[in-house]
């Protein structure tokens, strides 16, 4: 598997310190192989390290709650300082309180988890911020092409931006094989990390829901066009659980929300979110007959690409006119527009003549899957295949 130094290098300085240090993210993003591969580099200066993970079933059923954890930890650990790795912890009744000892304990504490809500929710209360938090997400490009490399396959970027991200899916050697393992992926998702967690009664409003979500990735939505679309399917559902529901989808980290952003106020407009997925998989398994959503999909993996490389990301509004992303990082901007492809005469207009209401003061950027350069003096053109090695615009 490939080191993932963007996400280990930040993590470094707190290698040695009090802090616990919480790695999270959806699952089968590569939680557990960052985890070893730092427990690799620490190992490297000392044998004091433990490592759980709790979706081993023999793991969970020896160490079901905090005392056995911490009777373990203190039968297995030597004297000096203690590296201890706790993946999917969240399982461990009492798990919280465990970590909190642990680091009293002359112990650095590692821990892992898929479920945002939960993890900020305890720590924040348990723990008083006596943590750092870092995000994993699914392979952008460059990962998945060297992960690619390294198994003896070609990566493809049609084959990124309809089946995503996810490390262990190129594994498989047909799309058979990675439809199964996607599906399975989801189905946990769904069932075990929000329906179970949440205790959702009613199951099959749910899950037409989190579909009709998945679905619109790169579209904007709103609590009451969500409700309209229920209504429809004969699934009447509240605005209050509508918006319950997307909240849980965020907390899986299943999806993300961006806001618009009113140029003319100067502040977010609360009532209407874009949707993306946290990867196009998720649509993808969702669609028959390889019709696949190449359009919004594509948006979708750049929304990922752009957050990767750092960039905060707002939807541009002014009332008339809409642009995809407004990215800042530190004291740069920048205006972009993503179009699948600017080839034809109307979706050239359509994302250069976005930009023609705004001055020059702000850099403004066209992203499509073309081959072609079509830059002009205002406005920059950067393809797809440039665009996913950069690490800055």
């Amino acid at each position: 598997m490939i080191k993932r130094e963007k996400y280990i290098e930040p993590i470094r300085e707190f290698y040695d310190g009090d802090l616990i240090k919480v790695i999270t993210g959806i699952r089968r993003c590569g939680k557990s192989i960052l985890l070893k591969q730092i427990l690799e580099e620490i190992r490297e200066r000392t044998d004091n390290v433990i490592f759980l993970d709790f979706e081993d079933t023999a793991v969970m059923n020896a160490i079901p709650d905090e005392m056995a954890l911490l009777n373990y930890i203190d039968s297995h650990r030597k004297e000096s300082l203690c590296y201890v790795f706790l993946d999917e912890v969240q399982r461990v009744d009492g798990w919280a309180g465990a970590c909190r000892t642990l680091r009293i304990r002359n112990c650095s504490v590692f821990i892992s988890g898929s479920n945002s809500k939960l993890l900020s929710r305890e720590f924040t209360k348990e723990l008083s911020g006596r943590y750092v938090s870092f995000r994993v997400r699914p392979f952008v490009y460059r990962e998945l092409a060297e992960y690619g490399k390294e198994l003896g396959k070609d990566v493809t970027l049609t084959d990124y931006i309809i089946w995503g991200g996810f490390p262990k899916r190129i594994e498989y050697s047909g799309e058979s094989g990675q439809r199964i393992y996607l599906n399975e992926l989801n189905e946990t998702i769904i069932l075990n990390d929000i329906i179970n967690r949440y205790k959702i009664r009613k199951t099959e409003i749910f899950k037409r829901l989190a579909n009709f979500v998945f679905l619109s990735n790169g579209r904007i939505l709103s609590a009451r066009s969500v409700e309209k679309y229920m209504k429809g399917a004969g699934l009447p559902c509240s605005i209050t659980t509508i918006t319950k529901y997307i909240g849980y989808l965020e907390e899986a980290y299943a999806i993300e929300t961006v806001k618009k952003y009113s140029a003319k106020s100067k502040r977010e407009l609360e009532y209407y979110l874009k949707v993306y997925d946290e990867d196009v998989a998720l649509n993808s398994i969702r669609v028959m007959n390889n019709r696949y959503d190449l359009t919004h999909n594509f948006e979708n993996v750049v929304y990922n690409e752009l957050i990767y490389m750092g960039y905060n990301l707002q939807v541009y509004h002014d009332g008339s006119q809409e642009i995809d992303f407004v990215a800042n990082k530190g004291n740069k901007q920048y205006y972009i527009q993503v179009a699948y492809s600017v080839a034809e005469d109307k979706a050239y207009e359509r994302e250069f003549g976005a930009f023609s209401k705004m001055d020059n003061s702000t850099q403004k950027i066209v992203i499509s899957n073309d081959d072609i350069d079509f830059s002009t003096s205002t406005v920059r053109h950067i393809r797809f295949r440039d665009f996913v090695e950069m690490t800055e615009l």
